[in-house]
């Protein structure tokens, strides 16, 4: 196929060799396969902000560290050198998240370079060399959902103790492979200790999650991974050796009304972000 603009430096620069085909047009990037030598990988290409439908990104940016001064006085100011470093802001956090998820134990993508807002990156593949299907276009048995679902819970730990809440986890940006699943798509990867809202992001997280496997598994509907593991995490008390129970028991403090807006409002961006993923399956 025709070599996209934004890919074409790569080329030159001889780190892709030919562009296959498109494999997934999103909201907030386009991912491609190439072929670079011997090997087929994905190049995912960022949309600029203003093409971007990513809502409320400024949301997940929050409390995000940026190394250089200039830069972050820059971005508070909104000036044009500030939104160009928004940008590489955006596009860096995915792979600086790929790098920290994968030395903690997490099965993510491998992160091979991000150049001009392309990422060049490891291809997922099934058990014949296809391209690996998302986790919403897999069933399970009931055994089988209930494993999975043991393991992801087992990642969403590990990420929450290197300080990460993925953000926009769902059923659509989990991959499979023979081995199970992987998870993709982290440029809004939150800040768990910086950002404000960070315990209703990963309460929706985990819900997603779990509503997806507890459709073949009616009993994980019951659980409540999310209240068990924030409050642990919160306390101290979680390591990536946790052994998790799904079960927790309320307080008898008076409810937080903020807490139970904001996961009402979490719950109503869902179902939006549930209609936008069928209908890039589409």
């Amino acid at each position: 196929m025709k070599i996209p603009n934004r890919i074409q430096p790569l080329v030159d620069d001889g780190l892709i060799d030919d562009v296959i085909s498109r494999l997934k047009s999103g909201k907030e990037a386009d991912v491609y396969t190439v072929r670079c030598g011997d090997e087929i990988r994905c190049a995912k290409v960022y949309k600029e902000a203003t093409k971007r439908s990513f809502k409320q990104a400024v949301h997940y940016q929050e409390g995000r560290k940026v190394r250089n001064s200039r830069s972050a006085r820059a971005m508070g100011k909104g000036s044009r050198f500030g939104r160009q470093q928004q940008e590489e802001s955006w596009q860096n956090a995915e792979v600086d998240a790929l790098f920290k998820l994968a030395n903690a134990g997490v099965r993510v993508p491998q992160p091979y370079i991000c150049l001009d807002g392309v990422l060049l990156m490891e291809l997922i593949t099934d058990a014949d060399g296809n391209v690996a299907p998302r986790l919403s276009d897999v069933t399970f048995t009931s055994e089988e959902a209930i494993r999975d679902h043991a393991v992801m819970m087992q990642y969403i730990v590990r990420m929450l103790c290197v300080g990460l809440i993925h953000g926009d986890l769902s059923e659509f940006n989990v991959l499979m492979d023979e081995q199970g699943p992987i998870i993709i798509d982290l440029p809004q990867a939150v800040d768990a200790s910086a950002n404000n809202l960070a315990p209703g992001m990963f309460a929706r997280d985990v819900n997603n999650i779990t509503h997806f496997y507890g459709q073949f598994a009616p009993s994980l509907l019951k659980t409540r991974y999310a209240k068990e593991i924030w409050a642990l995490y919160q306390e101290g008390k979680l390591t990536p050796e946790t052994v998790l129970t799904g079960k927790f028991e309320e307080s008898n403090q008076a409810a937080d009304v903020g807490a139970i807006l904001e996961e009402i409002k979490a719950a109503e961006e869902e179902q939006e972000r549930r209609r936008e993923g069928r209908e890039e399956e589409q």
